[in-house]
């Protein structure tokens, strides 16, 4: 066993001690945090405007701090891009994190010297805790690779500014440098597919054994590696053990990656966002995340149905229950006070508080009052799809409100690792509307009172999401298809990539 070896086992054993003694006293943990990012804060700008001195509790705090998204708060960002101090939190950020909005044109995301512990960190940890949990720590005797963005940064107002993979590359820890590929040279390709080309090229005779990424992406990934080599993934590196994946639901993409690979190997989940480390997979045999319940962000929930109220209910950890849709809103160490991040989540469990990803509030269809919900569309597709030996590379839903012929109906777009005969396409889509119905009633009750037809699955051809999104200037990097659009804009755009019969 190397030095670097002992030295992780050591490390990861204390690290999972913490996290149980943390979630442990969660609670607790919550409450000392709200309380230090109110005294930190209250001598800044928006600590002043909202009383920060005058807050006691967690009740005098959700009066005078509502429910904010990117635009509720731009006017304080936008004085933080300006170069301005303690506007949200003491002093400048140490980075802005460039993100796309969808109201807000391009976002900038404060990351503060205090939130940076919580990238850097949860990412550690979600790592070590797997070290941990297999007594190996052999995966550090090789090569590791995570498909991101360019870690070439801009000024704005004098602050490094970039994607948040970008930036985090700058923090890769001293220890892991020389497992990390790729070359800083090759990581800052920004072109996608030239990227892509040139990691194949830079890892295929390397001895792999952690490869992450967003599904799609490794899915791209994995198709050149074997294209270039004629190999399995898993022949190719016979010592690749570790799958980490994030960003999207996996389990539409799981059959696909399993087949590029070979064999079965472990597989964790991570839930990163520019905004804060939210959470992550400590334990690859058991479902659900670990929530970060003491990395610098107290958390909120607000029950989804009252998320568009005027004043929503909004409850801490203490109060939470499991199998409920929340909105998920943070209050952190980088500025950011009662933000909504757009994600919905349910609980899964208390002890510890593990979390599942339901989709995002945005990301939903209820043209007709059925609110098919990301995770309800994910579940149903991986349900089916492997009942037909049917392997999904990408899909997106859209309702056709107006059908030139007959009632409207959901669209799902769908590509696949290979055509599929048509007959069998309106099987699965048969298949599909059967398990949406169960885990859907509003759904089924308007496919049964003849208000809706059941779906239709619409096959792309092959490379038709990547052309897609190369056509809007979003292919690889952080960006992902939306699973779920309540108009058709995305549908319009991907009609002339449909597979003709």
């Amino acid at each position: 066993m190397s030095v670097k070896s002992f030295a992780a086992k050591i490390l990861a054993k204390r690290i999972s001690g913490k996290l149980k003694n943390d979630a442990a006293n969660a609670v607790k943990h919550q409450n000392e945090i709200l309380s230090r990012l109110i005294n930190q804060a209250k001598e800044t700008k928006f600590g002043s405007d909202h009383n920060f001195s005058g807050i006691k509790n967690y009740s005098d705090f959700f009066k005078q701090v509502g429910v904010n998204d990117y635009e509720g708060l731009k006017p304080y960002f936008d004085q933080v891009v300006e170069g301005k101090t303690d506007v949200l939190w003491p002093g400048k950020p140490t980075y802005l994190a460039k993100t796309s909005g969808t109201t807000s044109g391009t976002k900038f995301i404060p990351i503060t010297k205090d939130s940076i512990p919580n990238h850097i960190n949860s990412a550690r940890n979600m790592l070590l805790s797997y070290l941990n949990q297999k007594n190996d720590a052999s995966l550090l005797q090789g090569k590791l690779i995570f498909l991101q963005g360019s870690p070439e940064l801009t000024k704005t107002a004098g602050i490094n500014t970039g994607r948040l993979s970008g930036i985090v590359a700058h923090h890769v820890p001293s220890y892991l440098q020389k497992n990390r590929l790729p070359s800083w040279k090759v990581n800052c390709i920004e072109d996608w597919e030239t990227k892509v080309d040139s990691v194949v090229n830079e890892t295929m005779n390397h001895d792999m054994r952690l490869i992450g990424g967003i599904p799609p992406w490794l899915q791209m990934y994995f198709d050149k590696l074997i294209e270039k080599t004629g190999k399995k993934v898993g022949e190719l590196f016979p010592n690749f053990n570790l799958l980490v994946h994030g960003g999207v639901n996996f389990s539409p993409y799981k059959g696909k990656l399993i087949e590029s690979i070979g064999r079965d190997i472990d597989i964790l989940e991570t839930y990163p966002a520019s905004e804060g480390f939210i959470a992550f997979q400590d334990n690859y045999q058991e479902d659900g995340l670990y929530l970060n319940v003491n990395s610098g962000i107290f958390f909120e929930f607000v029950p989804l149905g009252e998320y568009h109220s005027e004043n929503p209910i909004r409850l801490s950890l203490a109060d939470i229950e499991v199998g409920v849709n929340y909105a998920v809103i943070i209050n952190s160490n980088a500025g950011l006070w009662g933000y909504s991040i757009g994600d919905t989540i349910q609980f899964i469990s208390k002890n510890p508080y593990r979390i599942i990803v339901t989709g995002r509030i945005k990301h939903f269809i209820s043209a007709f009052g059925e609110h098919v919900i990301a995770s309800e569309v994910s579940d149903a597709l991986a349900e089916t799809a492997p009942k037909f030996n049917l392997n999904v590379l990408e899909f997106t839903v859209a309702p056709q409100v107006n059908p030139e012929n007959g009632l409207p109906f959901h669209e799902w777009f769908i590509e696949f690792d290979k055509p599929v005969e048509p007959a069998i396409i309106n099987e699965l889509a048969l298949a599909i509307d059967s398990s949406l119905c169960k885990k859907n009633s509003y759904y089924r009750d308007l496919i049964s009172g003849n208000i809706l037809k059941p779906l239709v699955v619409s096959q792309l051809k092959a490379d038709g999401f990547k052309q897609y999104m190369q056509s809007i200037g979003k292919l690889g990097g952080q960006n992902k298809v939306p699973k779920l659009s309540n108009d058709r804009k995305i549908a319009n755009s991907l009609t002339k990539y449909i597979l003709k019969d």
